[in-house]
């Protein structure tokens, strides 16, 4: 096999390469794996396609942001959102009192809930969105999210 054939097949099964040569590295340990990050989460969620998932994304980039330290827009940045209270982080966003009062904790079932149809799920929240329906495309924007606010590859 020729090289850039290989180094393309090494890429294909997930395994990461670095540059030769000094490590110029901040010390930091490095990012987890999106397969990594997706097993964490339940059935179905945990086979999500995230290709897809961004896909679906690109959507929600009119008003979200996803990546650490990313802008507050319309709505909240998205990073580290797993595991949240909703209506608390980022404390410099105005959540609506609907959605603090909601005692929702973000996992994947109650993201996949919100993602379907917020005004339903909370009304009074201040998201106006029509809600992403087709199922599966809920799941793998599900798992997209878990990637990208957890620290994985963009």
């Amino acid at each position: 096999m020729n090289r850039p054939l290989a180094i393309a097949a090494l890429m294909g099964s997930g395994l990461a390469l670095s540059a030769c040569g000094g490590s110029g590295g901040s010390g930091d340990a490095a990012a987890p794996s999106a397969e990594s990050l997706l097993a964490q989460l339940p059935a179905p969620y945990n086979t999500a396609n995230i290709n897809n998932g961004r896909t679906v994304f690109v959507q929600c980039t009119a008003c979200h942001t996803a990546t650490k330290g990313g802008a507050n827009m319309v709505g909240p940045n998205l990073y580290g959102v797993f595991g949240l209270k909703a209506g608390t982080q980022p404390a410099s966003f105005a959540f609506s009192d609907p959605l603090k009062a909601s005692g929702i904790t973000w996992d994947a079932a109650s993201l996949d809930r919100w993602v379907a149809d917020p005004m339903a799920m909370v009304p009074g929240t201040k998201m106006a969105f029509i809600g992403v329906k087709d199922p599966k495309d809920r799941v793998d924007l599900v798992g997209y999210l878990k990637v990208v606010t957890s620290g994985g590859p963009q």
